[in-house]
């Protein structure tokens, strides 16, 4: 059996190798049960979780409670940080509302495609320097692993009152990553310290006040949650205080005062490739078909949304600018073949408002099938005021 001072040498040489591969942030933690898992179980019974059934599912709350069922005989689980933030958006296209706003996090490349594979070489790395056989296992906040917890207990920061992780020195721009392994390292003692205090910038700054308690999230009403994992209709209540954001928002990061710290990341696979990577024309997203939207969001986090979703989020902005330039665009996409965009393309065509508009509203009612659409249409037509 290694000394303790043997495993103490090991874990600093993987730690070591982690930021030889790249990561801003790296520490051990023990592989003991889920800390907090009280936490999430009670967000679990609240039905904060929304549509994302998966985490709610008793087979996955189980192995979010203990990572040896996971992986049996765990031991040790190393938590890796990267920072991701590609820099601050120019004003002249941040507070442009024919724009729309995509969180910095999906400005570059897909963060799985980047991590994983370092994450692996970790993990290889891992097995060779141990001396023994390991068995390990790798997630990119794809797996049933409360990453959070493991990465404050390994002295990567604390839990912010907005749910996101805080480095101290680094802010919360920053990616996590795990790898689980049956071998026993020595745990890297830097818990921090420090936290939110009485401060709740993040609490008041949310639009549509998602976080409904300190460091409780209800996804049904965060924005990322509706542009993102939200496969349906944005509830109408909350369209309008998604203003232009159509994928994703930092709104509660970037309000934290730890945010001061945080610089660009050095990883060129975030940064973006110009103005239509971080805040692309509105109207110009609207005539995407396709393969237009596939070959626009390769491999990026936008990919996985899917073309229906990101034009719905578009349509809602649209909306919410108001303008009427946005009439022909609207009008052109009620006849996409997707439900889900004409429906919410008859909101943004009332709140543009105008004779022109509720004309517009008013034939297409002759003409809809789907139950979903007229539905929506019959809102927007009870209370129309053309002018």
């Amino acid at each position: 059996m290694k000394t303790l001072a043997t495993k103490r040498g090991l874990t600093q040489h993987i730690c070591d190798h982690a930021r030889d591969l790249g990561f801003d942030l790296v520490g051990v933690a023990s592989a003991h049960p889920t800390p907090h898992i009280g936490a999430y179980l009670d967000w679990v019974d609240r039905g904060y979780y929304g549509e994302m059934g998966y985490m709610a599912r008793p087979d996955r709350v189980e192995r979010r409670g203990d990572p040896a069922i996971v992986l049996p005989g765990v031991c040790s689980v190393v938590c890796v940080g990267l920072n991701y933030y590609p820099g601050a958006l120019p004003a002249e296209l941040k507070y442009d509302p024919s724009r729309g706003l995509i969180s910095n996090y999906a400005w570059g490349l897909d963060y799985h495609d980047v991590i994983t594979p370092r994450l692996e070489q970790l993990a290889a790395f891992v097995g060779t320097q141990a001396g023994c056989e390991v068995s390990t296992r790798v997630y990119v906040d794809t797996g049933p692993v409360l990453e959070r917890a493991y990465a404050a207990e390994a002295g990567l920061g604390f839990t912010g009152k907005n749910t996101c992780l805080i480095h101290p020195r680094m802010g919360s721009w920053l990616f996590l990553g795990e790898v689980l392994v049956d071998f026993a390292l020595d745990p890297t003692p830097a818990t921090v310290s420090v936290g939110c205090g009485t401060c709740r910038r993040c609490m008041d700054a949310c639009p549509t006040g998602a976080l409904v308690a300190p460091y409780v999230l209800d996804a049904r009403r965060c924005i990322s949650y509706l542009t993102i994992e939200l496969k349906g209709a944005i509830p109408r209540e909350l369209r309008t205080a998604m203003g232009n954001r159509i994928f994703g928002c930092d709104v509660c990061q970037a309000v934290c005062p730890w945010q001061r710290f945080s610089g660009p990341t050095v990883a060129r696979a975030f940064h973006a490739e110009g103005p239509k990577r971080m805040a692309p024309s509105l109207l110009e997203l609207m005539e995407m078909d396709e393969q237009v939207f596939r070959q626009r969001f390769a491999r990026t986090p936008i990919a996985r949304t899917g073309r229906q979703r990101l034009l719905r989020n578009v349509v809602v902005a649209l909306g919410n600018w108001g303008d009427k330039q946005a009439i022909p665009a609207l009008t052109k996409a009620l006849d996409d073949p997707e439900p889900l965009v004409r429906g919410h393309v008859a909101w943004a065509l009332h709140r543009v408002g105008g004779r022109e508009a509720t004309g517009i509203l008013l034939d297409l009612r002759e003409r809809e099938q789907d139950a979903y659409v007229r539905h929506e249409i019959t809102l927007c037509l009870q209370d129309a005021q053309p002018d």
